[in-house]
């Protein structure tokens, strides 16, 4: 096999994912594909909740087409969005409520907010909602509507939120996490959103960060630490690959683990802006991740020659920490999307890699067990090139007595 071609594959491979990661995190909004093949002008990524407001503003007529997308949600969820014409908070919403009923209908109305203690009835808004319906695709909720927007004005606040249904009863969303944060202000003219009732921070921005914090650790932990393992585990049986094999096992896991912390950085200033939403798991695997990928750069730092008598000992560490490091990247590549409520394309899409890398390594695990069988039959072949030594002799003993 040549070595030299399987590696420019794999690095060609490698650079090619990173590409697609890079260009598909940003794709959910703008090139969704609606069932009713409905288009729109405009759509932002709303900052939390897994929700994505599309729209088309009509200044002739001063109207709004719109559709709002509430991912991961389950069949027995509610989801509404909401704007406020006149304030910067619940009470005062005008809102678009969608849901399936016990009979499996899905059912989409207008409800008026006018306290904390509403049960989202259906009821007429402050301005004309001529058109509004829904569907439910995969995990996804959507709700289609046409507004008659209030006179001389595009921007207003926008609520949205998600919660349970019990039989025909919409029951209390969460109050905590990111169902506290799901406001922000709209601007069906210029195309703009922010997060927050008093703008600040940019939805498309915050989602960026999240893009990119996703990018670096399913490409590093989750992609190149693997490849990284399989240099070194199968390219060292082919003596022309010696000492290239190290090399590239080196370069590729310190390429990781440099893209790898990258990515936890991101993850850290995620977590900090975003008080009161936790993903225990995923952190804790996170953190425990730098830990032993730290532990393994300085552990390279501190590699006894082959002949020294500790270098068993620290083969033994360096294998069973890079497997482990391997087995848990992996694990919090999924946490991660299981965080990301509703992304099972890309879910999709890395477990197609990693069946990818799981295909090479069994494919080179028989090449190597092949090589190395056949090596050692070589090897006893020129060590007794007459047979077995006991029937050598005996054959002849046997020649000199005739």
């Amino acid at each position: 096999m040549d070595t030299k071609l399987l590696t420019s594959n794999l690095v060609l491979f490698s650079s090619i994912l990173f590409t697609l990661f890079a260009f598909s995190y940003g794709q959910n909004c703008s090139t969704h594909q609606f069932t009713n093949n409905n288009l729109f002008s405009t759509c932002n990524p709303l900052p939390v909740l897994n929700s994505f407001l599309h729209w088309t503003y009509h200044p002739d007529n001063h109207t709004v087409d719109l559709a709002y997308r509430h991912g991961g949600v389950t069949e027995s969820s509610w989801v509404a969005w909401a704007m406020n014409p006149d304030g910067r908070g619940m009470v005062g919403c005008q809102s678009l409520i969608a849901f399936r009923n016990s009979s499996g209908q899905i059912l989409a109305y207008t409800s008026p907010i006018t306290s904390y203690n509403t049960a989202l009835t259906e009821g007429a808004l402050s301005f004309g909602v001529p058109r509004i319906s829904a569907e439910f695709v995969g995990s996804e909720m959507i709700i289609f509507a046409t507004l008659e927007l209030p006179s001389n004005r595009t921007s207003f606040t926008q609520v949205w939120q998600n919660g349970r249904v019990s039989g025909q009863a919409l029951q209390v969303h969460e109050t905590s996490g990111d169902n506290i944060r799901s406001v922000g202000i709209v601007d069906f003219a210029s195309g703009q959103t922010s997060a927050g009732a008093g703008g600040g921070i940019s939805a498309s921005a915050r989602q960026r960060r999240r893009n990119i914090h996703g990018v670096l650790n399913a490409v590093s932990w989750g992609v190149l630490m693997p490849m990284g393992a399989i240099f070194a585990r199968y390219l060292k049986v082919f003596k022309s690959a010696n000492p290239a094999w190290f090399y590239l096992h080196a370069g590729c896991q310190t390429v990781a683990y440099a893209v790898g912390v990258a990515g936890w950085g991101t993850g850290l200033k995620l977590g900090s802006d975003s008080v009161g939403i936790r993903f225990d798991t995923h952190r804790n695997i996170g953190i425990t991740l730098f830990c032993l990928g730290t532990l393994q750069v300085f552990a390279l730092l501190l590699r006894p020659k082959p002949d020294h008598k500790f270098r068993l000992y620290w083969n033994i560490y360096h294998h069973v920490t890079g497997y482990t490091v391997i087995i848990l990247s992996i694990i919090n590549v999924f946490e991660g999307f299981d965080a990301l409520n509703g992304q099972k394309n890309w879910k999709r899409a890395y477990i197609g890699v990693i069946i990818f890398l799981g295909a090479i390594a069994v494919l080179l695990e028989a090449i190597t067990w092949f090589i190395v069988i056949r090596r050692k039959k070589t090897s006893v072949s020129d060590k007794y090139p007459h047979g077995n030594g006991t029937n050598g002799y005996a054959s002849r003993s046997h020649d000199q007595t005739a």
